[in-house]
């Protein structure tokens, strides 16, 4: 080949050359600028998520630390008890709770003794007459007696007469004078044998319904005695005056008493006429 044929032979590769290079620059250049746009776009991305995460709300607090904050006043922490009505808290007291019960049981007792008045006033004759009776036995640990139904049966002969039969016979004289000391009016015990005492029941008249609310009215007086008592030592306990705040509370359970006793009474006065 002459040099005339190789020069256009020359001229057609380095256009071809040119061409690739400019090809490949061109590439070249594309991807630098991909490149370049891609760490913008993470540069930009990453500037949001800190813009983002400096202007987020705080978290909120858990439901149990929002309670203990409320429930602190004054940088202390307040116990559930001062949640609690101060009436209802004294009230669940162990020593109220125990003098209430010895209260009511008081007023127990005296409605008892009443009912049983109640039957003497209406004429009706049933072994409740006696059961204010208390024999007292030689050797017995308690002061007051023991109950007449403990030692003796109790029955009822021909609607007027009761009729007293002890256990052992050598009781009788104490279960007789039981009922002398017991005051019952109109109620006059007669010995039958060694072990029965017989006890006839007359018809009330208004002498005897008069006496027979003079009894209980004389019993109400002890019982108000009791309660106050009651009332007096729990005042103590609790170190409660009448300037006291809460003294209104203790207050109230004694008027609640004292108005029970105050209604029994009554009730028996109606009943006697």
């Amino acid at each position: 080949m002459n040099a005339a044929d190789t020069a256009p032979c020359l001229s057609t590769m380095s256009a071809v050359a040119l061409f690739v290079r400019t090809r490949l620059c061109t590439s070249s250049a594309l991807a630098l600028a991909q490149c370049s746009a891609c760490r913008a776009a993470a540069i930009r991305a990453s500037l949001a998520t800190q813009q983002s995460r400096s202007y987020a709300k705080p978290a909120k607090k858990s439901k149990s630390k929002e309670d203990a904050a409320s429930h602190k006043k004054g940088g202390k922490g307040v116990s559930t008890d001062d949640l609690v009505p101060a009436s209802q808290r004294i009230a669940s007291s162990a020593d109220y709770k125990n003098t209430e019960s010895k209260m009511q049981g008081v007023l127990e007792w005296y409605r008892k003794e009443v009912a049983a008045l109640e039957t003497r006033a209406t004429g009706r004759v049933t072994p409740a007459v006696l059961s204010p009776v208390r024999v007292k036995l030689p050797g017995a640990t308690d002061a007051r007696g023991v109950r007449l139904e403990e030692v003796a049966t109790v029955g009822v002969k021909d609607g007027t007469t009761l009729l007293v039969t002890v256990f052992e016979e050598h009781t009788l004289k104490y279960v007789e004078q039981a009922i002398y000391d017991a005051k019952l009016p109109s109620i006059t015990p007669q010995k039958v044998d060694t072990r029965t005492i017989k006890i006839p029941i007359p018809k009330p008249t208004v002498e005897t319904r008069n006496a027979l609310y003079t009894t209980a009215s004389r019993q109400a007086e002890d019982v108000r005695v009791q309660l106050r008592k009651l009332h007096q030592a729990l005042l103590k306990k609790a170190d409660i005056n009448k300037h006291s705040a809460d003294f209104s509370t203790y207050q109230a359970l004694n008027d609640q008493c004292m108005s029970e006793l105050e209604q029994i009474l009554a009730h028996l006065k109606k009943s006697t006429g």
